[in-house]
């Protein structure tokens, strides 16, 4: 009988004392004793929400600092709008500690989402954008072609007017909006060569018709292009003095 009971007091020494170790780890106990009391930021913020980055954090650090899920912290706070990436490390005694990374943007895509510095799309959500981002558009998968050919248009058109966007459509077909209005049309194959092609004599067309505008340049012709201008405004009439002979 001491034989079997000598085992059995073992295995229940072992469960206590690995019964308060595995309550701590798992949030069982610990929150009380352990709490996370300090949330420290760390990131340059200037579009990613505090309050709601606080929001994200607190359900994930109420089990206390040993039982904190670091992965589901950073989870949480990479899902917030404009966190390219978080980082979560936890200090000792009670310190939580977040480091952010903001998506820095580069050029609106579509509708409603943005492209970031990075080569990333992301929602736009209800957040100011600044001005004066290009406007982009494009399979996803071809963001880095989409990205290519405007940063080629950007400078090939530089003296030209600039350059407000470049958009690739489901039919494989390219478009450059230029920023006084103009349309370019590059079809399907060799955008680039085409845009290189016709970019120096954006400028002498525009001198020689300085009353009119190019509404639109399709560039899909092997030796030429068609152009559209705009009707020439009328000159405003001048009105005629009277002279109903008095003098002063």
């Amino acid at each position: 009988m001491n034989a079997l009971k000598r085992p059995l007091l073992w295995l229940l020494a072992v469960v206590l004392v690995a019964l308060p170790v595995v309550a701590v780890v798992e949030g069982w106990m610990g929150g009380e004793h352990w709490p996370l009391r300090t949330l420290r930021v760390q990131g340059e913020l200037q579009r990613v929400d505090r309050a709601r980055l606080q929001a994200a954090v607190l359900p994930h650090a109420r089990p206390g600092f040993f039982a904190v899920d670091l992965r589901a912290v950073q989870r949480a706070v990479d899902a917030l709008p404009w966190v390219e990436h978080a980082e979560v490390r936890k200090h000792w005694p009670d310190v939580l500690e977040v480091r952010v990374v903001e998506h820095r943007p580069f050029a609106r895509w579509g509708d409603n989402r943005v492209l970031s510095e990075h080569g990333r799309l992301f929602p736009a959500g209800t957040l100011r954008l600044p001005a004066g981002l290009p406007l982009l558009d494009g399979p996803e998968a071809r963001v880095a072609d989409v990205v290519a050919l405007y940063n080629q248009a950007r400078d090939q058109l530089a003296n030209a007017g600039g350059v407000l966007g470049v958009a690739l459509d489901r039919r494989g077909s390219w478009s450059i909006a230029m920023r006084d209005g103009t349309r370019l049309v590059l079809g399907r194959n060799d955008p680039g060569a085409r845009l290189a092609r016709f970019a120096p004599m954006l400028p002498q067309l525009a001198a020689q018709n300085p009353q009119r505008r190019l509404v639109r340049a399709d560039l899909r012709y092997t030796n030429g292009f068609a152009l559209i201008w705009a009707k020439a405004e009328t000159p405003a009439a001048i009105p005629h003095s009277i002279d109903n002979g008095s003098k002063t």
